[in-house]
Parts: structure tokens; C-alpha cells; sequence
């Protein structure tokens, strides 16, 4: 089975949307579950993972109706204010969601560097466990280092870095942000996505070659049991097209065995969300 840990549904709005700003026109309309099930039919993906791009709890109701809706969304990782005061009972209210996998936060749109170790957020984060909830960590690699400290005062928490942490690909930077990841690697808690790469090469003359490295050092310090496919669609459009971003993911694990490709390609994100058949 393979599983898309991450993809995205919006229906376009200008102001809401407005990081989505005019060098990226192409994605600058709707995109719904329908048109992405055209996509997972013709490349024989059978499920995936809804993540936010609204820090709303109504995108996250959003989301879980569509996955009422459609099967094929497995699960949906949402928004709620992890530093309101009233987290615990916005925690209760959502646990009626079976398909509630876990939640994101926008972090690398915050200009405070250590926005992770605030306290109200810690306090959040420490309610998500007893509801077996996830959370994904939105960074670009100069919050890295505010992201090795959170993990680490999170142990038992379930942690997904998304797009690799976002390396500077397009400008070749790589020292500081191996060292960071690979520090990170070491809290077994922490997995990460497979993701988001193409967005940030060149997106008119990114190779193949300038993606090796980076997925090398992911699959040298997290391993294959702790590696999940994402393809960010619809994001990865201004890049590069589905086919082509699973095309890559597809070339690079055919050097692991069978077993290990199923657990890169669906395996993990069904254990790690707690994902239902």
C-alpha cells in the first residue's frame, strides 16, 4: 500500500491564502479531493494524509469532512491553538474524530526563532500524548536548533519533521543543516517526510543529482523504519508534477529491499498515524 503522508486541499482564496503569492499563479485556484483521485488512480496510490495550511480550527473541521467524504483520506493532520488556555477541552472536542491523526503548526512563519520552546506551547505539545495525537514540525533549518531542544524535552511524543526541514537546496547549503538533522536523529521519536524537495531547488532547473545528498543524509541518520513518502501536492505543482515527484522517490529507494521500500512508501505512516485499513 502506498500511502501519500502529505498532501493538501484548499478552495483558493486571495487574502487567506496569501502566501501562495503570484510567483506561484500555477496553484492559485481550488484544489479538492476529486482532483487529486484522479492523480492517486492513474499512480497507484491508495491513500493519504490531509494536512492544514489554515491556522484554523474550521479548515481542520474542514478537512475531516472531506475525509467522511472520501476514503481515501486516511487521516488528517489539523490546527487548534496549542497555547490557548483552554487546550484540554478543545483536545476533548476533537477526540471524536477518528480519522484526527494529529496536528501541525506553521512554525517557520514565526519571526521568533525559538517559537518552539515557548512556554505555553511546551505546555500544549505535553497535552497531545495522552490522546495518542502526532504533531508535525514545520521549520526552515535556522529554527533547527530551537528544534533539537524541543524535541528532546518531549521524549515519548510522536514528532514528524516535514520536507526534511526544508534544506536550502536551490543555494547548496548543507553543513549546518546535516548537523542539526542529524542530532535530531538521534530522539527515536522523531521521524521524518520524504517531502517538499523540488520547492526548494530551482524550480525551473532542478536535477535529480541536487536532491541525492539530502535524501543520503535523511536515510543515514533516520533509516528506513522512520522515513515516510510525501508528496506535498498540490505545492510540488510549481516544481515539478506528480509522476515526477513520486518518480523521484521511486529512483532513489531502488537501492533498499522490498521490505524497506513498503515501509518508506506507506508502511511508517500507517503505524506512525495510526492509520485504519
Amino acid at each position: 500500500m502506498i500511502i501519500d503522508a502529505h498532501q493538501h486541499f484548499w478552495q483558493y482564496d486571495p487574502k487567506r491564502h496569501e502566501w501562495i503569492d503570484d510567483s506561484m499563479q500555477l496553484i492559485q485556484r481550488d484544489f479538492l479531493p476529486y482532483d487529486l483521485q484522479k492523480v492517486y488512480e492513474v499512480e497507484g496510490i491508495e491513500g493519504c494524509v490531509a494536512v492544514q495550511v489554515d491556522q484554523t480550527e474550521a479548515e481542520t473541521e474542514y478537512l475531516l469532512e472531506l475525509a467522511k467524504l472520501y476514503d481515501f483520506i486516511k487521516g488528517v493532520v489539523g490546527w487548534i491553538d496549542l497555547r490557548a488556555d483552554d487546550i484540554q477541552e478543545r483536545l476533548d472536542h476533537f477526540s471524536q474524530y477518528k480519522k484526527l491523526a494529529g496536528f501541525r503548526h506553521i512554525v517557520q512563519g514565526e519571526q521568533d526563532v525559538n517559537f518552539l520552546l515557548r512556554k505555553d506551547f511546551m505546555r500544549g505539545i505535553s497535552e497531545l500524548l495522552p490522546y495518542h495525537y502526532t504533531y508535525d514540525i514545520l521549520v526552515f533549518p535556522h529554527q533547527l536548533g530551537a528544534t533539537l531542544e524541543f524535541v528532546r524535552n518531549h521524549p515519548e511524543q510522536p514528532f514528524v519533521i516535514d520536507h526534511l526541514a526544508k534544506p536550502y537546496i536551490k543555494d547548496g547549503f548543507y553543513d549546518g543543516w546535516a548537523l542539526l538533522m542529524r542530532a535530531i536523529a538521534r530522539n527515536e521519536n522523531v521521524y521524518c517526510k520524504l517531502s517538499g524537495m523540488v520547492t526548494e531547488a530551482h524550480w525551473e532547473n532542478w536535477t535529480y543529482k541536487d536532491l541525492v545528498r539530502y535524501m543520503d543524509l535523511i536515510f543515514e541518520v533516520f533509516g528506513p523504519d522512520r522515513i515516510m513518502y510525501g508528496s506535498d501536492w498540490p505545492v510540488c505543482l510549481v516544481a515539478a508534477d506528480y509522476p515526477i515527484v513520486k518518480g523521484i522517490v521511486e529512483q532513489y529507494l531502488g537501492k533498499l529491499s522490498p521490505d524497506e521500500q513498503a515501509k518508506v512508501w506507506g508502511g511508517n505512516a500507517k503505524r506512525f498515524y495510526n492509520l485504519e485499513d
